[in-house]
């Protein structure tokens, strides 16, 4: 299994570490190509930036997810506004509830 990974932002909490090896195991299955943590960094506005979890890579796309263990209403803005604003990339939102994973696309 791939090393949980500090990138030179941030450490994972311990949702995302879980999330991390969902996507390693997706990754050993083939069901993805790849995936990286705290990749981009997204601009919205003037001093209002986004960094998305994880950067995922499918056969046929490139989707950003970012994992919540609960949503704040700052965070639901910035993926809404990111997923308007950068209409190439899919947009999950997923969060770890009743032990089981619950996703938002946008």
């Amino acid at each position: 299994m791939k090393p949980i990974i500090k990138s030179k932002y941030a450490l994972m909490n311990k949702t995302e570490e879980r999330y991390a090896r969902r996507l390693e195991n997706m990754k050993l299955a083939a069901l993805i190509i790849d995936w990286r943590f705290d990749e981009l960094n997204f601009r919205l506005a003037k001093k209002t930036h986004y960094r998305p979890d994880f950067l995922v890579i499918t056969t046929d796309r490139i989707e950003m997810h970012e994992v919540k263990g609960f949503w704040r209403d700052d965070a639901r803005v910035k993926i809404k506004m990111a997923a308007r604003m950068f209409p190439w990339f899919r947009w999950v939102a997923v969060q770890w509830k009743k032990k089981q994973w619950v996703f938002e696309s946008f």
